[in-house]
């Protein structure tokens, strides 16, 4: 009888590993997979983004914390922009100078066309003035021709046609210039408004540096890492803050040479994390590696073939990741299981508590 009681906790014993044993293989799988399935460790990943600043400068103020949850666009840090600001004050003063600029320029052009309609008209005058000369001239020649005028008369309405003439030239000179004058008015136009575009440019410059000197959040995520702390200077491009995607979350897991040959693209996939080996995440491939990641040295044999590994990415369904954001872990271990055969059956430890 000592003997019997004595067994009791020994089997007691027994009884708890085994269910221990039973339950760990019914939650992590058994390697007695069916056909038409494969298996691989692997783990969790995200991808990470660097927050960076596009400007050098001192950094204003930060945000958020490590491992705070953010959203799309959420402002995240500011950079100190009271230098740009002064460069934008600058700027817009650039540009009202350059718009009167342009006022300015066209009243030039106004200006030298009156001054050439002015010449134009004095053409005219000169021309008529140098016709009636002509005229005048050509008569006392016909009255000297006949000796009824004298050669003083004569002489006078030659040097009179002749300085009408050179009055006209002169006119026209005036006329040319005025044209020439209307060219280079206009041409400071066309500089003003050069400048006027200029001035614009700069300004939507600098108000794009001082837009990007907030630090906005490019997708919802996790802050992981701040690089640096409020009052540091950093350069042009120096990160700020590093976080996760947590809408692009994967696991990585390898599996041999005739298991990845078998594996599409899309396949349906169920990861089971060891944090939490009682629920069952759905997945589907997304990339398949086309070299192997261990080689051996040497490869002559079909079986050294088939120990070619070959790197495998499982990508969980962003909606999903949205349900359950706050769970997301990147580092996480685990086992991926792939369906290699469309009809096959999920095994029924992969159908329960799947993750919806």
């Amino acid at each position: 009888m000592l003997t019997t009681r004595r067994s009791w906790p020994v089997l007691a014993l027994v009884l708890i590993l085994a269910a221990v044993v039973w339950l760990l293989w019914q939650n992590l799988g058994s390697d007695d997979l069916p056909d038409g399935f494969a298996r691989g460790n692997g783990r969790i990943e995200a991808t990470e983004i660097n927050i960076s600043s596009r400007i050098s400068g001192r950094v204003e103020e930060i945000l958020v914390r490590e491992g705070d949850f953010v959203e799309a666009g959420q402002v995240l840090a500011r950079m100190n922009t009271d230098q740009l600001e002064a460069q934008l004050r600058e700027a817009e003063a650039q540009l009202q100078r350059a718009r009167i600029g342009i006022r300015t320029a066209e009243d030039q052009v106004v200006q030298r066309r009156a001054e050439r309609e002015a010449a134009v008209a004095i053409l005219a005058q000169r021309e008529a003035e140098r016709d009636a000369a002509q005229k005048r001239l050509r008569r006392t020649e016909e009255l000297a021709a006949r000796g009824t005028t004298s050669e003083q008369v004569l002489d006078d309405d030659r040097a009179r046609y002749f300085n009408a003439r050179a009055a006209v030239a002169a006119a026209e000179a005036q006329v040319a210039a005025a044209d020439a004058a209307i060219g280079a008015a206009e041409t400071m136009v066309v500089d003003a408004n050069a400048r006027v575009d200029a001035a614009r440019a700069t300004i939507e410059r600098i108000q794009a540096d001082i837009d990007d000197a907030t630090l906005k959040s490019p997708r919802a995520g996790r802050v992981q890492y701040r690089v640096v702390q409020t009052g540091e200077v950093i350069a042009a491009g120096g990160v700020v803050l590093n976080m996760i995607d947590l809408e692009d979350v994967y696991m990585t897991f390898f599996l041999p040479t005739e298991e990845a040959g078998r594996v599409a693209i899309g396949s349906e996939a169920r990861l089971v994390l060891d944090a939490a080996p009682e629920y069952v995440v759905p997945a589907s491939v997304t990339f398949v590696a086309n070299v192997a990641q261990f080689t051996p040295k040497t490869v002559e044999t079909e079986e050294e073939r088939q120990n070619l590994m070959f790197r495998v990415r499982a990508h969980v369904a962003p909606e999903l990741l949205r349900r359950y954001i706050e769970y997301v872990k990147a580092g996480l271990p685990g086992v991926a299981f792939v369906r290699l055969d469309p009809e096959a059956e999920w095994p029924a430890r992969l159908q329960q508590n799947l993750v919806q």
